[in-house]
């Protein structure tokens, strides 16, 4: 698949707005060979016409949030991936190496070319991530959200440790995409090591009982169920498994300790 047809037939919502300029630019640097006069090499691909001039989507309230397409979930976790990447000051190798390792996974090797490709020329860019968070926030659905936010942290941590600088960054991103306080701190969970960390993932405190556990466990695992996420593609329900297993993980665990 070409590189236009990938970018031109995966993306619905974030083809326009603040997300959109960005993707425009970057796109601009990775296809130059192809500006030709002819116009854009993605009208037909979905789109049909030029957004500019077209007000940002993430102003205006729609009457029904639009479904998150593969390829929009994917431009966002582009963008929001290479601000945390930079929040340190430093960007180490081996969170490159994670994003394009995560890429290869839910991809396969032509698609992941293709993004990392696009993600290089977006980590040039001076991100401003508010704007790009409030249209997000109103075009995404909650779970895939939550994925994102998952992913995020992921890569704060793929270098070993979350520096203070990326999870100042990542609860920033989190504020403007209306994720709870609660639901970020269950997922920040999942990625450190502490004596009370099952209790923040369940999102229950240890005083919590048995019922309580067992009812907060029920409510998790319904929340992070991988089909939640079902319209991104089966290359996207890999990760949310991957937070379904760390619930399931935190359960297990109180039901070893407490005995029940």
């Amino acid at each position: 698949m070409s590189f236009s047809k990938w970018i031109g037939a995966s993306i619905g919502w974030s083809f326009g707005g603040p997300i959109g300029a960005i993707i425009g630019l970057a796109l601009g640097s990775v296809i130059d060979a192809m500006a030709d006069g002819k116009g854009s090499p993605f009208l037909g691909q979905g789109q049909g016409q030029s957004t500019r001039g077209r007000r940002p989507t993430y102003r205006t309230q729609p009457r029904q949030r639009p479904q998150t397409q593969s390829g929009d979930f994917e431009v966002s976790l582009l963008i929001l991936a290479s601000v945390v990447i930079k929040a340190d000051g430093v960007q180490d190798q081996r969170e490159l190496d994670f994003v394009r390792q995560q890429f290869l996974n839910m991809y396969g090797k032509e698609r992941a070319n293709h993004a990392f490709k696009l993600f290089k020329n977006i980590s040039k860019q001076n991100v401003s991530v508010r704007p790009v968070c409030l249209q997000i926030r109103q075009m995404m659905d909650h779970p895939s959200r939550l994925q994102l936010m998952h992913f995020l942290f992921g890569i704060a941590k793929a270098d070993g440790t979350v520096t203070d600088d990326e999870e100042k960054q990542i609860y920033t991103i989190a504020g403007y995409l209306g994720i709870s306080s609660r639901d970020y701190e269950s997922i920040k969970a999942m990625f450190y090591n502490s004596s009370d960390n099952a209790y923040k993932v369940l999102e229950i405190i240890k005083s919590a009982t048995d019922d309580e556990v067992k009812k907060a466990y029920r409510k998790m695992a319904k929340k992070y169920h991988p089909d939640k996420v079902i319209h991104l593609g089966k290359e996207h329900q890999k990760g949310a498994e991957e937070k379904f297993r760390q619930v399931q993980a935190a359960y297990e665990q109180l039901q070893k300790e407490r005995g029940f």
